[in-house]
């Protein structure tokens, strides 16, 4: 790939292309060992979590669409991975377009779950009401949006937020690790992040620049995390952010970089994420369920089983799991809905 980033964002998505059908087909194959492909790991649980509080339904078939955030993705593939070993009848697809473009498939109604990086919008509520869509928000897990630096970069260990703003920033025209701070090397910096369709670049955004959807147009986006760790991974002058299961599952190919919002240099890890020391990057991780859908046993089933295993599949992906009265708290809406209309 080449370093030179100099073109907006339209004129750059072709340079991923290739990058997102070599990714998609490891997805594809995910049989095949990462470290003997070179194909950057999508985060996935390596072992069994425990039985099901409630006895599993049986006789159950039928298909459950999920899509959106690829963050979200590697919990609720690997509990359905797991949920399918319990009822192989029932067929579940997980795509991921990114929060912004599942909240489109959930309203259009081309999907009956919606996996999300951040609360769903106003706007995005207005097209659900508009299209009759009453659904209900559950959180799943917590994460720590991630900075990450090729594993060459033996300079970098820790960014400030305000070095991050001056980075990211849309007036931003930093081109050189030494323009980030005094006594880095005069090495090219190269960006890459999330899409605008992603929650994780709305949270970003938000979080660092201030304002949601705020930032410079000089940057490699990408809808898969997979895509972000094989750039950052092939460019030794790279500077990049995403989840931290995408983090974890590859960290043999990536540098973890700490982050100091005033109080210190911070890294994310299950602690800090978990009390919120690791700060203002931590964040909350969300699926969101249409009500009609709840009344089909396979999707009730379904999400019973999400919410009773919640936290030792999102530990196992690289997430941290909630404290069991939050998945308690899911599981009592799940048995008496009420439309979120927050």
């Amino acid at each position: 790939m080449q370093s030179l980033v100099t073109r907006p964002i339209g004129g750059i998505r072709w340079i991923l292309s290739t990058l997102m059908v070599a990714s998609v087909f490891a997805i594809a194959c995910s049989g095949d060992d990462p470290a003997a492909t070179g194909e950057p790991a999508t985060p996935k649980a390596t072992s069994k979590p425990a039985e099901p509080a409630t006895a599993p339904v049986t006789g159950i078939s039928g298909e459950i669409v999920v899509d959106g955030s690829s963050t979200v993705f590697p919990i609720t593939q690997a509990v359905a991975e797991e949920f399918r070993k319990l009822h192989p009848s029932v067929q579940i697809p997980v795509g991921l377009s990114g929060t912004g473009g599942g909240f489109k498939k959930f309203v259009s109604g081309d999907t009956v779950i919606s996996n999300a990086s951040r609360p769903v919008k106003d706007s995005e509520r207005e097209s659900l009401a508009a299209a009759g869509v009453e659904f209900i928000e559950l959180t799943v897990a917590f994460d720590g949006l991630s900075m990450l630096a090729n594993p060459a970069n033996d300079f970098a260990d820790c960014l400030t937020t305000e070095e991050l703003r001056r980075i990211w920033e849309p007036e931003s025209r930093l081109t050189s690790w030494s323009e980030v701070r005094a006594g880095f090397p005069d090495k090219k910096l190269v960006l890459y992040g999330p899409d605008a369709d992603s929650g994780t670049f709305d949270y970003f955004t938000d979080e660092i620049n201030g304002e949601e959807g705020a930032i410079r147009q000089e940057f490699y986006p990408a809808v898969d995390d997979n895509v972000l760790v094989q750039g950052i991974a092939g460019d030794s002058g790279a500077l990049g952010y995403f989840g931290y299961a995408y983090y974890a599952a590859n960290r043999d190919k990536l540098k973890l970089l700490a982050v100091d919002s005033g109080s210190g240099c911070v890294l994310p890890s299950d602690t800090t994420i978990n009390d919120g020391s690791y700060s203002p990057l931590s964040r909350p991780l969300f699926i969101y369920v249409r009500i009609d859908a709840l009344s089909r046993p396979e999707v009730r089933a379904f999400i019973d089983f999400y919410l009773e295993n919640g936290a030792s599949l999102a530990s196992e992906v690289g997430y941290v799991g909630l404290p069991q009265s939050m998945y308690n708290d899911g599981l009592a809406l799940v048995a008496n809905p009420v439309p979120d209309v927050k």
